[in-house]
């Protein structure tokens, strides 16, 4: 079984290592770990943010374990050799298309959200996000108008196929699940999102056990926040994922809670290939000071054991052992407490 392992940019390093070590812990058998450059840290080193070496190592991976990717010091390069185009070149290389983001509410961590506690206590929900479209993918630029203004443009677009592939990846979610699925998308202003919704009505005929309702996106923002525990699986476009599951992690009480995962269609001998991630950036007002929060990168590690290696019951040990620790009152700066990053993961192996 062979992961790689991509720490990136700023707190990158600091939280990947600790879900190493939590990986390393379980001493499985066949198994390897290569580091590969990615992000600022790679464009520093060989003039691009993916190089052709990160994308080989990644190809021959069963997975890939990733930190995180953004350095300012390269925010004035042309677009495509910033950091953060290494995964969306990653997301269109190795064609990752469904986004699985979990957000559930640890026992005892309610004080943490900006819920109130009996809300926030029943968050248990699965956002999937499309990966490979809308207008983080769509052609953009600048013009001038007519009259000498200067415009900047975006497309956003979906075929028909693109909603197809994520609508059953959210149905089987969905069937595995509390058997619910709420379809988000601005139908009422948007052409793309039309297209979403008839895409998504076509794929429901197909998961007559599966309760499938529509909302827009401002409406879901709202619910989100006034009665997050009536969504069991929230499917969604590119866009409105992004800004939904940043959403969802401060109702949990914080981003360095939440995992994710990135998954195609490639099947390997163990599972999905796929690449697992916090969803949490850089941070690099923090980075190599040990503040950062490592409980997201961990909990990825987990899905990865899940989803790529087919190893589910060393992933609820992993989830159990970060739930044990939250329990007991192992935080971070970004839940008010005072643990560093090493401290926090040696508490999560101590559990494990």
């Amino acid at each position: 079984m062979k992961i790689a392992v991509m720490p990136g940019d700023g707190i990158g390093p600091e939280v990947t290592r600790e879900a190493m070590r939590a990986i390393e812990a379980l001493t499985l058998p066949n198994f390897s770990m290569t580091e590969a450059l990615v992000g600022g840290v790679a464009y520093k080193a060989t003039g691009h943010p993916l190089p052709p070496e990160t994308l080989e190592i990644a190809r021959d991976a069963d997975a890939i374990l990733f930190g995180a990717v953004g350095d300012p010091t390269c925010d004035a390069l042309e677009r495509h050799l910033r950091p953060e185009q290494a995964i969306l070149g990653l997301r269109k290389e190795l064609t990752l298309f469904a986004n699985l983001r979990p957000a559930r509410m640890f026992a005892g961590m309610e004080d943490a959200s900006a819920l109130r506690p009996e809300v926030a206590r029943a968050i248990d929900l699965l956002i999937v996000r499309e990966l490979n479209g809308d207008v983080y993918f769509g052609a953009k630029g600048h013009r001038k108008t007519e009259d000498g203004r200067r415009e900047g443009w975006d497309m956003m677009s979906y075929a028909e196929d693109e909603v197809r592939r994520i609508a059953h990846v959210g149905f089987r979610a969905a069937q595995g699940r509390r058997g619910k699925l709420c379809s988000v998308d601005k139908a009422n202003v948007l052409e793309t999102s039309q297209l979403w919704r008839d895409v998504v009505i076509e794929v429901a005929a197909e998961y007559s056990d599966v309760a499938l309702e529509h909302m827009y996106v401002d409406n879901a923002a709202m619910q989100l926040v006034r009665n997050p525990g009536a969504f069991d699986v929230v499917l969604t476009g590119n866009l409105f994922g992004d800004i939904l599951s940043d959403q969802a992690s401060m109702c949990v009480g914080s981003i360095g809670l939440l995992a994710s995962a990135s998954l195609g269609e490639r099947q390997t001998a163990h599972g999905t290939f796929g690449l697992f991630e916090p969803i949490h950036g850089s941070a690099p007002d923090i980075a190599g000071q040990g503040k950062a929060n490592p409980m997201a990168t961990i909990l990825s590690a987990a899905m990865l054991l899940r989803h790529s290696l087919g190893l589910e019951a060393q992933a609820v040990r992993i989830e159990a052992a970060v739930a044990k620790a939250l329990a007991d009152g192992v935080r971070g700066g970004d839940l008010g407490g005072t643990a560093g990053t090493q401290e926090i993961g040696d508490a999560v192996l101590a559990r494990l």
